[in-house]
């Protein structure tokens, strides 16, 4: 049984379709990544997961972790799975911090939040998460102020809190965005150790293919709130691939090419209030014809992998994910 199952799930913000049908599942102990541009639905479908979407927001579907249906619980008992079994390394982490307390006791206040323990107890166990996360000393940093910190250390603070309580998944939402590149490159090592110590499984979200290739093992390609493709990354990565996918490779930064020879994927992410009919890709692609007015469905291209691209899936068998 998969620790995380997302199954046909929707989300609507009034005439928004932020996410369409969307299916994936990420066992215990795996990284799997969620990557697309900006508008694609990843951080929606990470708020659907940790029951924080909006009053405003419409959600069809299922949710389940660790067999149990998150989409049926109450108020409550989200509150007590979140930050405990399911934890959340949110995209700002200066937004993420609360300025009025220490880095220190805002760990310790997650431990006591879910455990039965004393202050002095909270306080050990956040200064060992302070050390394992490579906060250098951490017992006189332990009472300063998130201000104090650069950009990487309160990365670094935000995922020692999200692993207070060892959950079982930690859903990452560009935890690298707003990061240098020598900074990027520790907070995926240290996402990597604290797999291997903690034995969590992660979701990823990135826009960054060359992020999730470097430490993910499946991925799921989003555009537009639907999936256009997924499957191991090496397989994802190989030579049979989404024309969006190839797009968001190409837009990917080369020290081969020419100063100024960026590349863009053309045209835009479209209006969610009106997407287009059939792939949602189409008035992107180069491959579009007359069949792309269709929504295609996802096709098992190769073993273990599926694409949705009326261009590359021709005569292959429906699989549900």
């Amino acid at each position: 049984m998969s620790l995380l199952r997302v199954d046909d799930v929707s989300v609507r913000f009034g005439d928004v379709s932020a996410l369409d049908h969307v299916s994936f599942e990420v066992e215990a102990g795996e990284i799997v990544g969620l990557v697309g541009e900006s508008g694609s639905g990843k951080s929606t479908l990470a708020l659907a997961i940790m029951g924080l979407l909006p009053g405003t927001a419409t959600l069809e579907g299922e949710i389940e972790f660790d067999g149990r249906a998150l989409t049926s619980l109450d108020e409550e008992q989200r509150r007590r799975l979140r930050g405990d079994r399911i934890s959340m390394v949110f995209q700002d982490p200066a937004a993420a911090l609360d300025p009025a307390f220490s880095i220190g006791e805002q760990i310790a206040e997650t431990v006591r939040a879910h455990r039965s323990v004393s202050r002095r107890e909270a306080k050990g166990r956040a200064l060992s998460l302070l050390r394992e996360v490579g906060i250098p000393d951490a017992e006189r940093r332990y009472g300063d102020p998130p201000h104090r910190f650069s950009g990487g250390m309160q990365q670094r603070v935000v995922i020692a809190t999200a692993l207070a309580n060892e959950p079982a998944l930690l859903v990452a939402d560009e935890p690298t965005t707003a990061l240098d590149v020598t900074i990027q490159a520790q907070i995926l090592d240290l996402m990597r150790e604290l797999r291997r110590r903690h034995r969590a499984a992660i979701l990823l979200i990135a826009h960054d293919l060359g992020v999730v290739a470097q430490l993910c093992d499946r991925a799921v390609v989003l555009y537009a709130g639907q999936i256009m493709e997924a499957g191991p990354v090496e397989r994802l990565l190989g030579e049979l691939r989404h024309p969006y996918t190839n797009a968001l490779l190409a837009a990917l930064p080369d020290s081969s090419r020419e100063r100024g020879g960026l590349v863009t994927a053309p045209g835009h992410v479209p209006d969610l209030t009106r997407p287009p009919a059939g792939c949602r890709f189409s008035p992107r692609c180069q491959l579009a014809h007359a069949a792309c007015a269709e929504t295609p469905p996802l096709l098992q291209a190769e073993p273990g992998r599926l694409v949705a691209c009326w261009a590359l899936n021709a005569d292959r068998e429906t699989v549900a994910l």
